[in-house]
């Protein structure tokens, strides 16, 4: 686990180390273990290391072939590493215990192809010294990120935007679309755009290729087309989920857990405590005092004599203690303020392992979210199967008691000019111009708010929804050196659930189906059953209301950063503001974003 960057020259300018050198430090936090540096004339690749596979001196990157021909520089973990090196030892001389020379022999051996083997996380590099051409791949949904700048002479790649906007600030430009979607939407990373219009994200599940003067950019997997093969029952189904888990606990340091107290994160840790039979693990979670919103003690409690359990305390006081540097972690704005929440578990984690498993994914693919609900009702109206959706539908009712998934449902089945102005009516807060010229060229409706059945909005989510939740994975972890993993976003488990029925995923008004199957007398069925979703979430609209957030947010809305950039109607925020300190509205989300915004054109100016 690493942070990587490299730039390669078109017109043949030697690169410059310093450059580099000046990325590198940017990134620091992602690698405080070692950190190297190679360049060939025109081309430079580096790396930040965390040391998680074989600690020794013989894991440092750019690490080269025996032939000295190739080399890489690699952010992520092939968990199945040693799988693929037992198939490589007759072809490669291996002389380290590091995943990263396992990629360097599959490349040699399979080529780009060697790729479809991996079972794991990666952002990586292969630079070929004696033909001058370099291998970049990113890993199938999109865990480990890879960013990149291009024009006719350069192309600058790293796995964080600022490592790429040290170089280039003077000629970079905010990108409005993108903050157009993040206000209206709350969407980001839906596609290559980031909220710097220069800068782009390579997209999951692709390979570049560069060759001299020319750039090729390459999907190499479809989820689609490889989800063919659904669970015949739950009992297969826990078999993959426990051996993607043994594999996601490989490590050289202590590794442990992030207990949210809900469904996902509860079953990873009961798999590890009582399946695989390790009790010492530690697990972090976040509590807030009873009644508190978010608060999760009455689940997580259940675990006090589990695991070692490390109870965290995010505060208001502790999130203005920790606001710059949470700012300085998320370059890019998040939009909403529950993202503290784990970044704050990271940073008391980190002080106990190296890498932690959560979660996350497991809603993508499970139909977590209730309005997963709106897509299954549409599926059973449209196929005519008026029985199913009548027995679905009163199931549903009497789980949740609320008509939300159908009116949901109706929402989707507006055409897309009501869907565009009903975020107008509902974002009145931008000013008219802006909302105008940004909506035009805005593709959310289509992406997210059309499915025509249960998979293809599960589709959509890992195509254009799932990547903004590992971004933040990522950069709240990576920020206090501590690695993150997603046992769920095991590819086996992941193209089995899509390709399997609707009714695996949603029956009898519970989401999970075939999961909470799966766990039944492993999983405690308070637990197990339950239908609430919290996750790491926070009394955000408590907070907005202290003295300290007041100043804030008026500060904020009169900066002159603000107000010169003509996106926010400030009277209409001053007065929802007002209404959300009076409770009459909890509008905590908007708040957080109108801080997160101005913090980024500070950035940007």
């Amino acid at each position: 686990m690493c942070g990587i960057a490299g730039i390669f020259n078109f017109n043949y300018e030697a690169v410059e180390k310093e450059n580099l050198s000046d990325m590198l430090e940017e990134m620091k936090r992602r690698g405080p273990d070692d950190r190297g540096v190679y360049i060939d004339k025109n081309i430079g690749i580096g790396q930040v290391r965390l040391s998680i596979i074989d600690l020794s001196e013989r894991g440092h990157q750019p690490m080269f072939s025996n032939d000295s021909r190739y080399a890489i520089v690699f952010n992520g973990e092939i968990y199945n590493y040693l799988e693929l090196k037992e198939q490589l030892r007759s072809k490669y001389d291996f002389r380290t215990g590091t995943d990263t020379e396992v990629i360097l022999a599959a490349y040699i051996n399979w080529g780009e192809a060697c790729v479809d083997r991996f079972n794991g996380m990666w952002a990586f590099a292969i630079y070929d010294t004696i033909s001058g051409e370099m291998f970049l791949s990113r890993d199938r949904y999109g865990v480990k990120p890879l960013y990149y700048y291009v024009n006719d002479k350069t192309f600058v790649f790293a796995s964080e935007i600022k490592a790429i906007h040290k170089l280039n600030k003077q000629t970079l430009h905010r990108d409005d679309k993108t903050i157009f979607e993040y206000l209206v939407y709350n969407r980001t990373d839906q596609s290559c755009d980031t909220f710097v219009k220069e800068i782009k994200r390579v997209q999951h599940g692709y390979n570049i290729s560069i060759k001299k003067g020319s750039i090729e950019f390459k999907k190499w997997y479809d989820l689609k087309l490889n989800s063919v093969n659904p669970w015949s029952s739950p009992e297969e189904y826990i078999e993959t989920f426990t051996s993607a888990i043994s594999l996601r606990l490989r490590s050289d340091v202590p590794v442990g857990v992030c207990l949210s107290g809900g469904l996902d994160s509860s079953g990873v840790t009961t798999i590890i405590s009582d399946v695989l039979g390790k009790k010492d693990v530690f697990a972090f979670s976040a509590v807030y005092g009873a009644n508190k919103r978010g608060d999760e003690s009455k689940y997580i409690n259940l675990y006090s004599n589990l695991v070692n359990l490390k109870l965290i305390f995010p505060t208001e006081d502790t999130f203005f203690e920790d606001l710059d540097d949470f700012m300085d972690c998320h370059f890019e704005p998040v939009h909403t303020m529950s993202i503290y929440s784990q970044f704050k578990v990271m940073k008391d984690a980190s002080k106990y392992v190296t890498v932690a498993l959560d979660g996350q994914g497991a809603d993508e693919q499970l139909a977590g979210y209730h309005y997963f609900f709106s897509s299954y009702f549409r599926e059973l109206l449209t196929g005519f199967k008026l029985l199913k959706f009548c027995n679905e539908f009163s199931s549903y009712y009497k789980q949740h008691h609320s008509l939300f998934a159908l009116k949901y449902m109706m929402f989707y089945l507006l055409p897309d000019l009501f869907k565009n102005k009903l975020g107008a009516l509902k974002n009145s807060s931008l000013t008219e111009s802006f909302f105008k010229v940004n909506n035009k060229g805005s593709d959310i409706s289509k992406l997210l708010f059309n499915p025509k059945s249960l998979n293809e909005s599960l589709f959509q989510h890992f195509e254009y929804k799932l990547e903004h939740n590992l971004k933040w994975n990522d950069l709240n972890s990576m920020y206090f050196s501590l690695e993150l993993r997603e046992p769920f976003l095991d590819y086996r488990l992941v193209e089995r659930t899509l390709a399997s029925p609707s009714h695996f995923k949603i029956n009898k008004g519970f989401t999970k189906w075939i999961y909470r199957e799966s766990m039944k007398g492993v999983l405690n069925d308070l637990i197990r059953l339950r239908q609430d979703k919290v996750g790491f979430d926070n009394p955000a609209d408590e907070w907005l209301k202290t003295l300290k957030m007041k100043e804030l947010v008026y500060d904020t809305l009169n900066s002159k950063i603000i107000i010169d950039a003509q996106i926010l109607n400030i009277k209409e925020c001053s007065y929802k503001y007002q209404k959300h300190l009076n409770g009459e509205i909890d509008i905590s989300k908007e708040i957080w974003k109108w801080i997160h915004l101005a913090k980024f054109l500070e950035k940007c100016n």
